[in-house]
């Protein structure tokens, strides 16, 4: 049976920002843009959670709930070398580590390096170990699996320790709400509250077919964890599937030939990122939001490539596809996926030339 620990940062970037500036401490904090900009909180403290302020809110909304909210912008140089050294800690103990973001990770301390029999006293010594060196606080979910130990580390935040053992399994799955499932977000959850399903073991009584109907392949995954079994490994440094970036405007933009530059500067930085991790990519895609939040995807697939004229090119030609220059556009990004390694490219068959074989999508 496998020891597998959940190690989440408690409002990680807002505590970096707490813990670097006396004058925060207390005090509820939000880290992102500016609302006259358009900013969205980016984190908040939990003295800001107490109003209601959370990630993803825009920061208009967040200062209506909360008028004495102190706005910070975002530095993520910080962020890094913070979670860096977090990282480090987390390495002394165990190579199997899986980074989830900046401030998240699964480790597998089956066997490690501090020679303990059981997962909860290395829980116990990497949050001491990380307030220690670092300033900051971190929840850590102790279980037999990855599914068991991500909920139990969102147990008790913040600065919490949930360990759900293997006699505790069936009494924690029991409390579950159908939203704790992998996989089931708030459209799947509403789906399967029409069909009665709302707690986690209701997943477990109702026949496979009407689960298959109500949410199609998930069906027999979301049935698994239902029964608290998941299977998956610890993987550490996951391959990344994608990369990119995007960019809010203070103000909707409407001129094509300033669109088209900020489309081309993102391409760039795309095909920087493939060629700093020596890896190439077949599809481009484009993302533009409207003035109105109406949201767009455009991608193209291609001969897998890095050549910044080529990921360039293909960017800004998805720009015809859309309506960018005709309706107001408040959000654009590029992104490249369907990544892989050079072995991979050169052992493909020979294609046909880029027009021809060139695929595009919607």
């Amino acid at each position: 049976m496998r020891r597998i620990l959940h190690i989440d940062m408690d409002a990680f970037y807002a505590s970096v920002e707490q813990r670097d500036n006396l004058t925060l401490r207390g005090k509820p904090l939000a880290v992102g843009g500016q609302p006259t900009r358009r900013g969205v909180v980016a984190a908040a403290s939990y003295e800001a959670r107490a109003f209601g302020v959370h990630s993803a809110m825009s920061m208009a909304k967040a200062l209506r709930l909360c008028p004495s909210l102190v706005v910070v912008p975002p530095d993520f140089a910080r962020y890094k070398a913070a979670s860096r050294a977090v990282f480090a800690i987390f390495r002394e103990v165990t190579p199997l580590v899986e980074p989830l973001s900046l401030d998240e990770a699964y480790l597998d301390v089956t066997e490690n390096a501090w020679g303990e029999a059981l997962a909860t006293p290395v829980a116990r010594r990497l949050k001491d170990r990380i307030r220690a060196d670092t300033g900051l606080t971190a929840s850590a979910g102790v279980a037999p699996n990855k599914f068991l130990a991500k909920i139990a580390s969102g147990w008790k935040k913040p600065d919490g320790l949930t360990v759900i053992g293997p006699d505790r399994v069936e009494p924690f799955l029991q409390r579950l709400p159908v939203d704790a499932l992998w996989g089931v977000g708030p459209v799947t959850a509403r789906k399967l509250r029409a069909r009665g399903i709302e707690r986690l073991v209701d997943v477990r009584a109702v026949e496979l077919q009407t689960l298959r109907d109500t949410v199609g392949s998930l069906a027999e995954w979301l049935r698994q964890l239902a029964n608290g079994i998941d299977d998956r490994p610890v993987v550490p440094n996951r391959e990344a599937k994608s990369s990119g970036s995007e960019n809010t405007y203070p103000e909707d933009v409407t001129d094509l030939t300033s669109i088209r530059e900020d489309i081309a500067e993102m391409a760039t930085d795309a095909a920087g990122w493939l060629a700093r991790k020596m890896i190439l990519a077949r599809t481009v895609t484009i993302k533009v939001r409207y003035s109105d939040f109406t949201t767009i995807t455009r991608s193209h697939t291609a001969a897998p490539t890095r050549d910044e004229v080529d990921v360039v090119a293909r960017a800004v030609r998805l720009l015809d596809k859309t309506d960018a220059g005709r309706r107001p556009v408040r959000l654009l990004g590029v992104s490249v996926h369907n990544l892989c390694g050079e072995a991979d490219a050169a052992s493909q068959p020979d294609r046909l030339p880029f027009e021809d074989e060139d695929t595009w999508s919607a």
